[in-house]
């Protein structure tokens, strides 16, 4: 099972999240939505001149926290981006590193460098604030809806509505997409929910580079694992619902430094994947990866999250076990 330890972490991201957040009216549901590309990821290239440029992966997921009202109205909405690259130079040693914590596009902030290039000078996280703002109050159908434009080959659906034309100038597609699932996906929270959380880890440390010891080849293969979590809490702060999942997404080179996975397919997380996840043939338990999550996101209602933090655990099979 992943990392207790980090599953508590996200907890604590959720809770930053809400500081500052004001009451809303009941929350009747909430939902996780998630969307990965590893579309950008590049082989290693031979230039012109002969040298080489090392091959890179890139692994794009786009989550959203929903939290919808009894009529499937949008109340709170937390929308983010991991974007996280694991590069290899010409001999397919990592030089990226992956020891580091991940960020996100909101973490980062002014860091993320959008505002000194955008045409409306605001930087992801203040245009994804404005989208967040515009979706409150509607359906997701009316979210669907929204009148796009495509402003180049890379924004091919930028809003194109009169409150936003000044304020976004992202491409929406996939944000709508996540919202969408977050919606299909929801569930049911119990009564006094007012406030939501999206909290995130992010974690490259399983990368390697190639190696070759005592005629045993090790091939290149970089992996993010984005744990995600939604969380509903109540006036006093405890949880009422959570939701935790993580994205493992794994892109694998060949000793010639050439992509073989292929970048076009479904790329799912440790829930959708089901028993497909394969963990419950090697648990000690007999139980699945969604199985064991389920179990964890019991525990958690009705505590705050200083008494989720506060957890006893112990090491075994992984360190952070619940004890």
């Amino acid at each position: 099972m992943k990392k207790a330890v980090v599953a508590v972490l996200v907890l604590m991201l959720v809770a930053t999240a809400l500081a500052g957040c004001k009451s809303t009216p009941t929350i009747a549901k909430i939902g996780l939505g998630h969307i990965t590309s590893i579309a950008k990821s590049a082989d290693l290239k031979v230039n012109d001149d002969g040298t080489k440029t090392g091959p890179s992966a890139q692994v794009d997921t786009v989550v959203a926290a929903v939290g919808f009202d009894k009529d499937g109205k949008v109340l709170k909405v937390a929308i983010d981006t991991s974007q996280s690259k694991v590069a290899y130079d010409a001999n397919l040693a990592l030089t990226t590193d992956v020891s580091a914590p991940g960020k996100t596009k909101v973490e980062l902030g002014d860091a993320y460098g959008m505002g000194k290039v955008s045409s409306i000078k605001k930087e992801w996280y203040q245009q994804a604030a404005e989208l967040e703002k515009w979706m409150v109050g509607k359906t997701v159908a009316q979210i669907k809806a929204m009148k796009t434009k495509q402003r180049d080959e890379s924004h091919p659906a930028v809003p194109d509505v009169p409150e936003l034309t000044s304020l976004v100038t992202i491409t929406v597609q996939d944000y709508i997409a996540a919202v969408e699932e977050a919606y299909n996906n929801a569930v049911d929270v119990g009564k006094g929910a007012v406030t939501l959380g999206l909290g995130h880890v992010v974690d490259l440390s399983s990368s390697r580079g190639y190696s070759k010891v005592d005629g045993v080849e090790t091939l290149p293969q970089a992996q993010v694992n984005f744990t995600i979590s939604a969380a509903a809490f109540d006036k006093d702060g405890k949880v009422v619902k959570n939701i935790i999942d993580t994205c493992q997404t794994r892109v694998n080179f060949n000793a010639e430094g050439k992509i073989t996975t292929d970048l076009t397919a479904e790329v799912k997380s440790k829930k959708e994947l089901g028993n497909d996840y394969g963990m419950k043939r090697a648990s000690g338990i007999g139980k699945e990866w969604f199985e064991q999550i389920a179990e964890l996101e019991k525990w958690m209602v009705g505590k705050t999250a200083a008494q989720i933090t506060g957890m006893k655990t112990k090491s075994g099979d992984h360190e952070g076990v619940p004890d």
